[in-house]
């Protein structure tokens, strides 16, 4: 997602709402954040067409850490919150990720994994690294971002996701789409088709029920913050609660599944 023009024409606008706390993230906020994440992968030597991943559930970092993808020429991969250290290990391996984004409460699992993916070469924590873990590897999220400039890099280039196939007939295997070198705030084709399709705009409300690891959100998210709408993020899917959040914010979209 690429939030310049909505970040400078609306920028208290909220781009993202946290449905458990009501916690919100304002355009420029996010924009300021996706940046400096940006900022660390180029520290970290990632340049165009090199690969990151993000392991953890739906948090408030969520979202920036792929729009930072979006935006530095990067493949990143969304890998399910609920693998194992080996599972993870092989993702990580097989996208060849040289940084891996996650979570507090995933930390151990992220940690462990890295026998397994030696080519990791740090870890970013939100929320931070627990006290038990002392691997320089590891690294609070907070800290290696918060000295960051909140404007662009340099070299900003259209990213996206590699994803993964869901491995039932094996290893899950990784899906390369070829990535044109073109400017972030150009959509690929693909993604313009479903914001038409879709009839997202400007001003929407979209409630996100599902786990952001998966592709369908992924792009629905996206796409609304392409389309300056606002996105409520439920942290995991409660029937009685969606149907609260719908009427609270006064929902225009969603996606379920049967």
């Amino acid at each position: 997602m690429y939030l310049d023009q909505h970040a400078i024409n609306n920028p208290d606008r909220a781009a993202i709402i946290m449905a458990s706390t009501g916690k919100t993230i304002s355009y420029s906020e996010l924009e300021g954040r996706a940046n400096q994440l940006a900022h660390v992968l180029r520290s970290e030597g990632l340049q165009r067409l090199d690969h990151y991943s993000i392991f953890m559930e739906n948090n408030e970092w969520y979202m920036e850490s792929c729009a930072a993808g979006e935006r530095a020429g990067s493949y990143y991969t969304c890998v399910n919150s609920f693998l194992t250290a080996e599972e993870l290990a092989y993702i990580l391996s097989n996208s060849r990720s040289e940084v891996l984004v996650t979570s507090t409460s995933k930390a151990h699992t992220a940690l462990e994994a890295l026998d397994g993916a030696p080519g990791v070469r740090k870890v970013f924590v939100c929320g931070g690294v627990p006290s038990d873990i002392s691997d320089p590897r590891m690294v609070d999220y907070a800290e290696a971002t918060g000295s960051m400039p909140t404007t662009p890099i340099e070299d900003e280039s259209l990213g996206t996701p590699m994803l993964y196939s869901s491995g039932t007939t094996g290893r899950p295997k990784g899906i390369l789409r070829p990535l044109p070198d073109q400017p972030p705030a150009e959509m690929l084709p693909l993604y313009t088709f479903l914001l038409n399709l879709w009839q997202y705009r400007e001003g929407m409300i979209y409630l996100s029920p599902a786990p952001l690891y998966h592709s369908a959100p992924q792009a629905a998210v996206s796409l609304t913050l392409r389309a300056g709408g606002t996105v409520i993020v439920m942290e995991k899917f409660d029937p009685v609660d969606y149907l609260r959040l719908i009427e609270t914010y006064s929902v225009s979209h969603s996606q379920l599944v049967p």
